[in-house]
């Protein structure tokens, strides 16, 4: 199961990784995204949750994100965390207007 959370700040970030934990998911099925690359790995740096990598992705996808732009890029991410193609643009509209992105999903 896949969920999909926006939130305005890393203190809704916070407090929603808490939930998601109360829940049932670990901090390695919790991934938080925002359209800055740095915040992004701050936020997981902090609370400790997982950033998409190769494992995710896949070697192939994960090369084509050195050259994409940071919208394809982050879209690419979060397909590989359990979206579809539709929801990850959707997310990543958000993303525009400053807000984070949380996607959850447990490991069967």
């Amino acid at each position: 199961m896949t969920v999909n959370l926006t939130v305005e700040n890393v203190v809704q970030a916070k407090n929603e990784v808490e939930k998601l934990e109360m829940q049932g998911y670990s901090k390695d099925d919790i991934y938080i995204f925002s359209h800055s690359k740095k915040l992004s790995g701050n936020i997981s740096d902090k609370l400790h949750t997982e950033e998409v990598g190769i494992e995710e992705q896949g070697f192939i996808d994960s090369m084509k994100n050195l050259v994409a732009s940071r919208g394809d890029e982050l879209r690419n991410k979060m397909e590989a965390t359990g979206l579809s193609a539709t929801e990850a643009a959707n997310a990543e509209a958000q993303l525009d207007t400053g807000k984070l992105v949380i996607i959850a999903k447990k490991q069967i």
